[in-house]
């Protein structure tokens, strides 16, 4: 991949993060670098941005908050009087009308469910509910299999002129957990964009796009090792790119010496098995996010060989027996079924 300039394996946070750089690069410029977090989407959002102008770089800021703030409101099936929930809520009893801009971000979910073959289903949502991982729930067996047949993205009825959307049982429930996060940061920089920021980064739990360089340098985001919470696994200095992992370390609990996380295999209603952590580089955070997803249901292999078929995709997967997968345009760094270090 053209943008990344190098990528250097530390093999001992898989989650993204921002690295500290050299921030004294852009007061040399005569630019100001801001950064805020704030709890938006059941996650920490941060955003960090350059510009000359103070003033315009706080309302830029604040407005690109706002914008994620405003998507939550829409997506979120947590919040009842969502759009998002509206669909829910309906489910079995009458199509329900929803604006072009949700109506499209559901159109997109159902456009990456058929890229996976399903692995990606927003539709999961609806034996998902049986599960608490807060409260360390294991469904029962039977429970999860009267829910399964529920977990079809293509029983989802559209009707392109209203827009509405119909889930036909009342058994259904569809969730953007997925795909939401990803498409509220690609809003966010747009918001940013629209204010002359040019370089930017932003990041959503395990979703990241970064617009331009800090200062001279590239930013710098980590990915977290799945099993040391407060290791690297690698650094990637990156420019332009979106990034988004999926790990089974960010929501799982034990219970009777079983570990459970929350990226669920469509196709059993348990958690998927064969990936400890997936991270996809994309052109937008929209499709990274999508994509973490549906790569880790689907396994190292077909995974992969979905990446390789995507033009401007690349990925990096850790599998359950913790090697490490590169996708073609990483594999010219050497590392491809590397094993982790202990």
């Amino acid at each position: 991949m053209s943008r990344i300039r190098a990528l250097v394996f530390i093999f001992s946070l898989w989650f993204p993060f921002l690295l500290p750089g050299h921030p004294a690069r852009a007061e040399e410029a005569h630019e100001t670098l801001l950064s805020e977090n704030r709890a938006l989407m059941g996650t920490e959002v941060a955003i960090k941005a350059i510009g000359d102008d103070r003033a315009e770089l706080d309302r830029a800021v604040e407005e690109a908050f706002s914008e994620v703030s405003r998507l939550e409101q829409m997506m979120s099936n947590f919040i009842e009087t969502s759009e998002l929930s509206r669909i829910n809520q309906q489910a079995g009893k009458a199509p329900v009308s929803v604006s072009r801009e949700l109506y499209s971000v559901i159109r997109r979910a159902d456009d990456f469910s058929r890229l996976t073959d399903g692995a990606f289903d927003i539709t999961f949502a609806s034996v998902g509910k049986l599960w608490n991982f807060r409260s360390g729930i294991v469904p029962s067996r039977e429970a999860v299999a009267q829910q399964l047949p529920f977990v079809d993205f293509r029983k989802i009825r559209y009707n392109d002129q209203v827009p509405a959307v119909f889930l036909p049982d009342p058994h259904m429930e569809i969730g953007l957990g997925g795909i939401g996060k990803g498409y509220a940061v690609d809003r966010a920089m747009a918001v940013l964009t629209r204010h002359g920021i040019r370089n930017a980064i932003i990041m959503a739990g395990g979703d990241t796009l970064i617009k331009g360089k800090k200062g001279n340098d590239l930013w710098q985001v980590g990915l977290r090792d799945p099993d040391k919470k407060n290791s690297l696994l690698a650094v990637l200095p990156l420019e332009d790119q979106a990034i988004s992992t999926s790990g089974d370390y960010e929501r799982f609990f034990i219970k009777d010496g079983v570990r459970y996380h929350h990226i669920l295999d469509t196709r059993t209603g348990y958690p998927a098995e064969h990936c400890r952590s997936v991270t996809i580089l994309a052109k937008d955070a929209t499709t990274s996010d999508a994509l973490a997803t549906g790569v880790f249901v689907l396994g190292p292999d077909r995974g992969m060989a979905l990446v390789e078929r995507l033009d401007g995709v690349e990925a990096i997967i850790v599998d359950a027996s913790e090697k490490i997968h590169l996708s073609s345009g990483l594999t010219s760094l050497g590392t491809e079924g590397a094993k982790k270090s202990e």
